[in-house]
């Protein structure tokens, strides 16, 4: 079982800047496709961005494209998701997830292994 853990998460001005970190003890991290999702009250889980075990491949949602940049350290078994230039609609509660495999998916049933959240609040 791989154990994820966020941190990061607060309350931030719209405009403002925040990162988000997640860790794992897991010895074969470098072999995990990771993931952020997001969840707002009311809403279903979304995809927000996910890479490749090198880090050499990223995928992101539109609506954040320009404004987070999702990146790893395997030396460190960490993956970062920074946010810029928030909106009062990036508020939700971020998830780190872990995935088996090659392909970096965008889909949430694609992913084995998921943090508990950190929240995320945008003031405007």
């Amino acid at each position: 079982q791989v154990q994820l853990v966020e941190s990061g998460g607060g309350l931030v001005q719209a405009g403002g800047s925040l990162r988000l970190s997640c860790t794992t003890s897991e010895r074969t991290f470098s072999s995990y496709v990771m993931g952020w999702f997001r969840q707002a009250p009311g809403k279903e889980r979304e995809f927000v961005a996910a890479i490749s075990r090198s880090g050499g491949t990223t995928k992101s949602t539109d609506s954040v494209k320009g404004r987070f940049t999702i990146s790893r350290d395997n030396a460190k078994n960490m993956v970062y998701l920074q946010m810029a230039s928030l909106k009062p609609e990036d508020t939700a509660v971020y998830y780190c997830a872990a995935r088996r495999g090659q392909e970096v998916h965008t889909t949430r049933r694609e992913y084995d292994y998921w943090g508990q959240g950190t929240q995320v609040t945008v003031s405007s």
